[in-house]
C-alpha cells in the first residue's frame, strides 16, 4: 500500500501500541510492585503527547478515506486498550486492501 497518510497511521498505531503495552506490563508493574514509579510517570506523559499524534493521523487517514464514525472511534479507542493497535490497524489494511482490490476491478 502505497498511501502516504496509512503509512503515517501504521507508524504510529505501532509506536502507540508497543509504547502502550510496555507502560502497562513493564512500568505499571515496576511503580506498584516494586516501588518505583519514574518510568511510568514519565513514560504516561509521552504517552499522551504520542497519543494526540496518533490521533491526529486517524483523523487524517479517516478523513482521506471517508471512514464512518463507528471505525474512526475503533482507531482511536484502540490507542488506549494495550495490544489493540496492533488489531486495528491489521482490520484497517485489510479494508483499504479490499477498497484498493474493488477499485481496480472496477476500472
Amino acid at each position: 500500500m502505497t498511501d502516504p497518510a496509512f503509512r503515517r497511521y501504521r507508524v504510529m498505531a505501532y509506536v502507540v501500541g508497543t509504547m502502550l503495552c510496555v507502560l502497562c506490563f513493564v512500568a505499571l508493574p515496576l511503580q506498584y510492585g516494586f516501588g518505583h514509579p519514574l518510568f511510568a510517570e514519565v513514560g504516561f506523559d509521552i504517552h499522551g503527547i504520542i497519543f494526540i499524534v496518533y490521533l491526529v493521523t486517524v483523523g487524517d487517514l479517516s478523513r482521506r478515506r471517508g471512514f464512518a464514525p463507528k471505525r474512526v472511534l475503533a482507531m482511536a479507542a484502540s490507542g488506549i486498550v494495550p495490544g489493540l493497535a496492533f488489531f486495528e490497524e491489521r482490520r484497517v489494511a485489510a479494508s483499504l486492501e479490499r477498497d484498493e482490490a474493488l477499485a481496480r476491478g472496477a476500472s
